[in-house]
């Protein structure tokens, strides 16, 4: 999960092809709706996919509505819109699509598998969301899944720059549906925003010391069915509550010690790298969190919310829990609104003018509870930094806002 960071871990190509091929064993053929004899001939890909039962009995009825509920993290309506004012059909411009090939395999592979092996457990991403407004239910991002992991995977196999690149591949083979920003605080935002965030190395201690002296937590599973944690804020924790003499003591484990600041910053990007003095570095995510939501607007310090990680061995990104949460790549990974605008869309963001015009794909495979909702709103995984510095000086060069589409395989 996305709250500002995941961490991540690249995975090789050849887990990828390995996943894929796991996956190949209980698959079904997935059908193009229309594909042209003028069009390159693709196979389709052999996927494992979810039983039509599974997949689309909530959104199997999905049709185009004069209007959407949209709802927040806790499931809750908040507001109204009119999809015909957010949605509409485009084309992308005759401009190359930027994104590096096998980092965008390896996250659509891990995404898919996650519709496989979670959906049964994990309702939200069965959501039609927006998109069912035009007609779109969740078999048709598995098909789109399925089909540019097909593209990915022959291209690479033949060492070629892939079909994908190409937006003219693009427009024949995809519903493009330019996605315009909605957003009740900025009525006039008409493109969408695109935030970044990463994965930072921070400075750290297995034991506590003077300069490390705020504990991360975790949650011990055989402690923690009752959910005792979900009474405490922040604030509380920090108070001690489960140091010595505590009156939670015992009831979590220190896995690491960071700075004070370290910690607001590990809370908001939600995977960090933490070096030792030791020579040794680990990866940490967010687990779970005490359920009090996160207030827009407010100081970071002032935030109720507190969340409890895991190790981990890879960037983390969507996951109903910590074991089950998606592996992801920087560069090809939005974390975005998966409540309304679903797991899995297939993203593309044009920015800049004539020869500078650029676009850019990638997948929504990461969230948080600072986009829930956002119809106007993608946060950008920008890669893993040394310092916020370095940071900066690299999303410098990326867009604040872009025009936005949306692809569905045909």
């Amino acid at each position: 999960m996305h709250i500002k960071l995941s961490q991540k871990f690249y995975l090789s190509l050849s887990s990828t092809v390995l996943s894929l091929a796991a996956l190949t064993s209980c698959s079904h053929l997935l059908q193009s709706k229309a594909e042209s004899t003028s069009q390159p001939r693709i196979s389709q890909p052999q996927v494992s996919q979810v039983s039509s039962q599974q997949i689309t009995s909530p959104a199997k009825i999905a049709q185009t509505s004069a209007s959407y509920q949209v709802i927040d993290e806790a499931k809750k309506f908040r507001y109204t819109v009119q999809p015909n004012k957010i949605l509409s059909a485009g084309n992308l411009p005759k401009t190359k699509v930027s994104f590096n090939q096998a980092d965008l395999l390896t996250t659509l592979v891990n995404t898919r598998q996650y519709f496989q092996e979670h959906s049964q457990n994990d309702p939200d991403v069965l959501r039609s969301g927006l998109l069912g407004s035009q007609g779109i239910t969740v078999n048709d991002t598995i098909k789109t899944l399925d089909f540019m992991i097909t593209v990915l995977q022959e291209d690479i196999a033949k060492k070629r720059p892939t079909r994908l690149q190409d937006a003219n591949f693009i427009n024949q083979n995809f519903r493009v549906i330019k996605w315009t920003a909605n957003n009740p605080k900025k009525i006039n935002q008409k493109q969408v925003r695109m935030t970044k965030y990463a994965v930072f190395i921070h400075p750290g201690s297995r034991q506590k010391t003077s300069t490390y002296n705020i504990p991360i937590y975790s949650l011990k599973d055989d402690l923690a069915a009752d959910k005792f944690y979900t009474k405490y804020t922040k604030q509380d924790v920090l108070s001690g509550i489960y140091e010595p003499g505590g009156k939670e003591y015992g009831k979590v484990q220190p896995l690491a010690y960071l700075t004070r600041q370290g910690l607001e910053e590990a809370l908001m990007e939600g995977t960090i790298l933490i070096n030792f003095p030791d020579g040794t570095s680990e990866y940490f995510n967010v687990d779970r969190s005490n359920e009090i939501p996160f207030i827009k607007g407010v100081n970071p310090r002032n935030q109720k919310r507190y969340w409890y990680f895991r190790k981990v061995n890879a960037i983390k990104g969507y996951g109903y829990k910590i074991d089950a949460k998606i592996s992801i790549k920087p560069g090809v990974t939005f974390a975005g609104d998966v409540l309304n605008i679903g797991l899995g869309k297939m993203i593309v963001l044009e920015s800049g003018q004539g020869k500078n015009k650029r676009l850019r794909m990638g997948i929504i495979a990461d969230t948080g509870g600072a986009f829930l909702p956002s119809l106007y709103q993608l946060d950008f995984l920008a890669g893993i930094f040394k310092n916020k510095k370095d940071f900066q000086s690299f999303v410098s060069q990326l867009p604040e806002y872009a025009n936005a589409y949306i692809l569905v395989k045909k």
